[in-house]
């Protein structure tokens, strides 16, 4: 059932409040993507057990796979049952058009990211498309989150070392990220300081210290892309300098996985699948509340 305009506003007013509280008392929410209503379910249950406000969020291939109605749906029928405060993300959506719909729809949150389709897009192009997002979203009051240049990894399980000097060549800096922001009104500048989608065979180290002068060069809110497989005192400290918004995904797709193939190799006679699935649940769940716990967001929501 789909959200009425006035509804839609107060929702994301609400967000807009959370991005305020979490700057002034120095947390960062949670943005956990999600392939299915098993990890929506295990982001819920974090979220109650620990009182905490938390993104859930989708990219192109999960919402071709769910739908974005279907998605808006899930998660309000779910934040209503366990009584939590959660909203939701479009993440790394690599067209204007998409934008557009997942605002119509009602997500609170949308990140622009038109460097994801065309690596090889022009500052202007980007700033030109960033921009339109942006005047789209004044009708819902959507809070809208870009980058000005592709931000490399993926979210999977990688096998290659991190070459720190080549993804140095990526890292933000406070001077572009003033005059991204400038340039396109966003509410949200995705920082690129050592992050990087995907697992690697070693922990992925953040510049802080950059990160620090980002935090002192822009007005709006910073988020982190790739936040799995980081130390998790990074998270801590990222919070304290003033980082609202940290992505997780492959680290929970990771223990998915694990456990749904322990669990099958236990059970080899068990066809029934939804009996299978809490134990899955579990071990999601345990991954998101430890980032909740990293970022400060413990007892945090507001409801």
């Amino acid at each position: 059932m789909g959200l009425t305009i006035n509804q839609i506003r107060d929702n994301t007013t609400r967000a807009r409040h959370l991005m305020q509280r979490s700057r002034a008392q120095g947390f960062a929410v949670g943005a956990f993507n999600i392939d299915n209503q098993e990890t929506l379910i295990a982001i819920a249950r974090a979220a109650q057990k620990l009182s905490a406000p938390v993104l859930v969020e989708v990219s192109d291939g999960e919402v071709k796979a769910i739908g974005l109605d279907n998605i808006r749906d899930m998660v309000d029928n779910y934040r209503l049952e366990y009584g939590i405060e959660m909203y939701v993300n479009l993440d790394h959506s690599p067209t204007v058009e998409d934008c557009k719909r997942a605002i119509d729809v009602g997500f609170e949150f949308i990140h622009i990211d038109i460097s994801q389709a065309n690596h090889d897009a022009t500052t202007e192009d980007i700033i030109a498309k960033t921009k339109e997002v942006v005047e789209y979203a004044r009708f819902t009051g959507a809070l809208v989150e870009s980058e000005p240049h592709y931000f490399g990894g993926s979210s999977n399980l990688h096998v290659e070392s991190i070459d720190y000097e080549e993804i140095k060549k990526t890292f933000s800096t406070p001077e572009g990220a003033k005059a991204f922001v400038d340039a396109t009104g966003i509410d949200t500048f995705a920082a690129a300081v050592g992050n990087l989608h995907g697992k690697y065979p070693v922990p992925k180290q953040l510049d802080l210290e950059l990160l620090q002068k980002i935090r002192d060069s822009i007005d709006c809110q910073i988020s982190l892309h790739g936040g799995s497989d980081t130390p998790l005192h990074y998270f801590e400290e990222a919070a304290k300098i003033g980082v609202s918004k940290i992505n997780i995904n492959s680290d929970m797709r990771f223990a998915f996985r694990k456990e749904l193939e322990k669990v099958l190799a236990e059970n080899p006679d068990e066809y029934a699948v939804v009996k299978l699935m809490p134990q899955v649940y579990a071990a999601v769940q345990a991954v998101v509340e430890e980032k909740i716990q990293a970022f400060g967001s413990a007892n945090r929501a507001v409801m």
